[in-house]
Order: C-alpha cells, then structure tokens, then sequence
C-alpha cells in the first residue's frame, strides 16, 4: 500500500524504514526525486523484492528493514506454535538474508532478530522479542550515525570541500546517515561544507538521492558523472573524499559501489585523504579480505536501457558490478561509532570488537 508523505514532516525527522501502526513502512527510494511515497509492506515477498529492487538500500537501512522484515515474516505466516514459528523463523531469515549478498549488515540483522526471537517461550513472546529486537538495531543504527559523524566532524574540521559516491546519508541508514552523517554533523558544528556527489552507475544514487537529501537540508551539492570525479580530484578543489560501505574485511578492504575503487585511486594520485565511514555492522571480522566479498551483479539492462529507451544494442553482453573493492592501502581512514582507526586495519578491527559488546557501535 503507498502512503503520501506527511505535509508537515520536517526533514530532520525522515524515515527510511519505521514500525508505523504495526507494520513496516519504507520510503520507496525508486521514485526518488520525483515523488516521496511511503510503502508499507506486510509479506515476505514484498520485503525481499523491496530489498532486491533498491525501493530500500544502503547497508544500514536494509539491515534494518531486514530486522523488522522477520517481524512481518511472524504475522503473514500467523503460525499456531512455538516449532512453527521457529520454521517462519529460519525460513524468513534465509530468504531476506540472502536478497543482496554483498552488504553484511542485512544478513547479520535477520539472523541476530532470529536468535532473540528463537528465546521465547510462547508465539506471542517470539513476535514480542523479535519486534524489541528490530526496535534496538533500529536504535543502535541511529546513535552510531551520530556518533560517526561527530568523529568525523572532528577529523575534518580543516576540510570543506567533500567528495562522496553513491549515498550514505539518511536515505541509506536509519539515522542521518555515515559519510554524509560526517556532512551533517559537519554543518551542524557551523563549519562551512560543500559536496560533491558523482552520479552513481546504475541507478544515479548519487545524483537522484544525495543531491534530493542534501538540497533538502540546504547543503551545496554538485552532481557530476563518475568519469569526471578523477579530474576534479586531480584538479585541487577536493580536500577529503569521505564514503559509506556495504562490507569490510577483517584486512581493511572496502566493498562499497561500484566506482569507490576508482575514487581511491585517483584520491591518491592527487594527494587528496580517502576515508571511509561506517557502523561496526559493516565490518565483516570473519571476511578475511576483499578478494573473499561476494560482489552482486545487477540486471544487464540497468545498463542496455534508461527509462524507456536503449542505451546500447538489445543483447549486447553486460558486465554490471553492483559493487567494487577498495584495497586497504587506500584507504586514509575508517571513521566508527568509537573513533577513527587508521594503519595496520587488521589488529586495529579486531580491537574494535574486542571493545564492543555488540556488532552495532555501542560505544564500550
């Protein structure tokens, strides 16, 4: 069912995902800038297929619409004892854990609402703990998005001109967002920012949701194509390249959209610093390594077609990574709920969770 927005709605109080009268309600990303509908979504397919057609993304946000997906799993099977909801259970977390395989933090949500859940004693008491467990990752989401972008104000307090890719803000997350939470946070301090938003291959994140957020919140914005970000880096008006991430190795590599990777590249070549930003939900400590990422490819005619037209020849063969990796070594940062860590990645993450009571940034 769509939902309009609600007319007085101030931005700073936007929701991506939400429980709203007992059902899950996403902002529907799709039709994004043209319109803001809301969807609430009240099956197991309609979750998945939500998650798969990106009408819900970024790492965080589909964790938490995974979370509260297991909850909606619960009331559409309706089942009549504690084995069954168990099976709705393990069914659900198997099929909304696996819609997109290469951001960690959905898998690893279904499976921890599941294991709270697998506690109670009563099919009441199952829904009950499932629901309070989406609720806390919900939670925990939005005070690690404030404590990133605190910790990366302060990092680049000196550094005004920002370049990201795809979108980490408040469209991707269920606070006000990673990479662009540093924006805001940022802004919010009164340090002067401006942003500059690649276009984002396949689907334009960058210039259809970071350009809509940002403008929303009355922060400059340049869109350019994802070609140009080399040159504009090479050209001195970048001072920090900062970018979310949808899976981080035990070694530091980074998965994050398909063009990151060569962000990085560049950043290095013009001397610019490359950080990025992210909960402790994207790290990955049993991913040794980039090379160990499974990297999802995207339909062949996100690229053949725009809109309604051809872009290139019906049947053309199409290489279409959803995602690239950046190696460690380019990586200037990575800015957490507890702090920024920099170096040798691989003992500085496992510190991390050896600090952390939970995989969501609660702060030790």
């Amino acid at each position: 069912m769509t939902r309009p927005a609600a007319a007085e709605e101030r931005f700073e109080d936007l929701q991506v995902v939400a429980w709203v009268d007992d059902r899950l309600r996403i902002l529907d990303q799709t039709a994004l800038p043209d319109e803001e509908r809301y969807l609430d979504l009240t099956s197991t397919d309609e979750v998945v297929d939500a998650i798969r057609r990106l009408a819900v993304r970024g790492a965080p946000a589909i964790g938490g619409a995974g979370a509260y997906g297991m909850v909606v799993a619960l009331d559409e099977a309706a089942p009549g004892s504690v084995a069954d909801a168990r099976r709705v259970l393990a069914d659900a977390a198997a099929r909304i854990g696996s819609a997109r395989p290469t951001a960690v933090n959905l898998p690893w949500a279904v499976r921890r609402v599941r294991a709270a859940a697998e506690e109670g004693t009563s099919v009441d008491d199952i829904r009950r703990r499932a629901l309070a467990e989406a609720d806390a990752i919900a939670t925990e989401d939005r005070a690690a998005c404030a404590a990133i972008g605190r910790h990366g104000a302060a990092e680049l307090a000196d550094r005004h001109r920002i370049l990201t890719h795809c979108n980490a803000g408040r469209l991707a997350t269920l606070g006000i967002g990673t990479a662009l939470g540093v924006v805001y946070a940022k802004a919010a301090a009164g340090h002067p920012v401006e942003v500059y938003a690649p276009e984002t291959r396949p689907l334009l994140q960058g210039a259809r949701l970071t350009a809509w957020e940002l403008r929303r919140s009355g922060i400059p914005v340049t869109v350019l194509p994802d070609s140009a970000a080399a040159m504009l880096l090479g050209s001195g008006r970048v001072e920090a390249v900062v970018v979310g991430a949808d899976r981080i190795a035990a070694n530091g590599d980074v998965a994050n959209k398909v063009g990151t990777f060569a962000h990085a590249v560049a950043a290095a070549r013009a001397g610019v610093p490359f950080y990025v930003a992210a909960p402790l939900s994207t790290f990955d400590p049993d991913t040794p390594d980039g090379d160990h990422i499974e990297i999802e490819q995207r339909h062949p005619d996100e690229i053949r077609r725009c809109a309604d037209r051809a872009t290139a020849p019906a049947g053309v063969d199409v290489w279409n990574p959803a995602f690239d990796v950046t190696p460690h070594e380019l990586v200037t940062g990575i800015i957490t709920p507890v702090g920024v860590i920099r170096g040798d990645y691989s003992p500085a993450i496992a510190h991390l969770f050896e600090r952390s009571a939970t995989m969501e940034g609660e702060t030790p």
